[in-house]
């Protein structure tokens, strides 16, 4: 089935059976602006779990089995709403209206100058001060034959966070019954703007307590990478990972090669760089296998966007998430399919891709997290 077959089915299902889902589990999760922060709760025939926030669209917990069929929590993230407010590297989140960076949070689209927050020193990140990771979206549980899902929206009003244009967003997480988790996005416009809608959550596939991440094995399609400067800012340059600590072509643990990076500004070490998938970038493809060895869990990706971006956790300092488990430095990674970052500022340039949602157009994210174990 082609990309546009697919979104269909799961857009169009979810739409179908909505009204008549059942959700075994819907709980508290505390008050925001007068209004109830929700989990929800999505458990398969085969036993794995997910649990969803309509606070950030935030999965707080993913439940999968190991090879001793074994479940564990993969994903990093708190107990408590507060903590989520005050302190969360966007765990788990839905980020936008742009996920990653923007050059001094500032673009030009259509011959107008437009001025985001610089959230992240000099620059913007993932939507800004308040981005889609800490509103509130409706929330509508589904029931398909593939599995139980949600359905979060959420209406980004003209000028929110500088961005022009209301946008209409759509999210569904689906869990399916062969332990996959499916996150499809769509957005409309009634004006033309920048649009990078990212999923965010923290892998570790030994489970969320289980130490570091250094020992998994990891495998990117990517041949090319987009160098950045010190702040994180591709430099435009599209450069290849041979012969360079950042090829993952083959398989290899994310620590190997890890002390042979290049130091760059205040980064503590570690990974944090866009990968250039191969393939055509609006398909639906392979992106990356990542294996922790000790437990036998998997986890590969597809999806359809022209770049990934691996974060190694580098900032990840030790603050308590769940049960109070410390989260040092490289205890989670981060898999992020979307648009180069910065390619609002590189519309022009070859091999960069569309960053601009228009009027009548439909911007389309589907990313597939396939799990086993072996």
């Amino acid at each position: 089935m082609n990309m546009q077959g697919i979104l269909t089915t799961v857009l169009t299902s979810a739409i179908l059976f909505g009204g008549c889902a059942r959700q075994k589990t819907i709980e508290s999760f505390g008050e925001l602006q007068g209004r109830q922060v929700m989990i929800h709760t999505l458990k398969n025939n085969s036993g794995a779990i997910a649990k969803v926030s309509n606070y950030g669209g935030i999965v707080t917990e993913l439940w999968m089995p190991d090879r001793d069929g074994n479940l564990a929590d993969i994903v990093l993230g708190f107990d408590t709403l507060e903590e989520y407010q005050a302190s969360s590297p966007y765990f788990g989140a839905m980020v936008g209206r742009y996920g990653n960076r923007i050059a001094k949070g500032s673009f030009t689209l259509d011959g107008k100058a437009h001025q985001l927050a610089t959230n992240n020193g000099p620059n913007h990140l993932h939507g800004g001060i308040q981005g889609f990771d800490k509103v509130l979206w409706e929330a509508t549980p589904f029931k398909i034959d593939l599995g139980p899902g949600l359905r979060l929206t959420y209406l980004s009003p003209d000028g929110e966070e500088g961005y022009p244009g209301n946008l209409r967003v759509t999210v569904e997480y689906l869990l399916t019954h062969t332990n996959e988790l499916r996150v499809v996005t769509e957005a409309t416009c009634d004006a033309p703007t920048p649009v990078n809608i990212v999923h965010h959550s923290y892998w570790n596939l030994a489970g969320h307590d289980h130490g570091t991440i250094l020992d998994h094995e990891l495998t990117l399609n990517a041949d090319r990478y987009t160098p950045a400067d010190a702040t994180l800012i591709p430099t435009g340059r599209i450069e290849s990972v041979e012969n360079t600590p950042f090829d993952f072509r083959e398989p290899k643990t994310i620590g190997r090669d890890m002390g042979q990076l290049p130091p760059n500004g205040d980064d503590p070490g570690g990974y944090d760089l866009n990968y250039v998938v191969n393939g055509a970038p609006t398909t639906l493809r392979f992106v990356a296998r990542a294996k922790d060895p000790a437990s036998g869990r998997v986890m590969e990706i597809q999806a359809n966007q022209a770049g990934v971006q691996f974060y190694s956790g580098n900032f990840l300092d030790g603050t308590p998430g769940k049960s109070q488990t410390p989260y040092p430095k490289h205890s989670g990674f981060c898999l992020e399919s979307q648009v180069f970052p910065d390619s609002i500022n590189h519309q022009a340039e070859e091999g960069w891709p569309n960053a601009v949602l228009r009027p009548g157009g439909v911007y389309r994210h589907m990313m597939i997290h396939r799990f086993s174990a072996e």
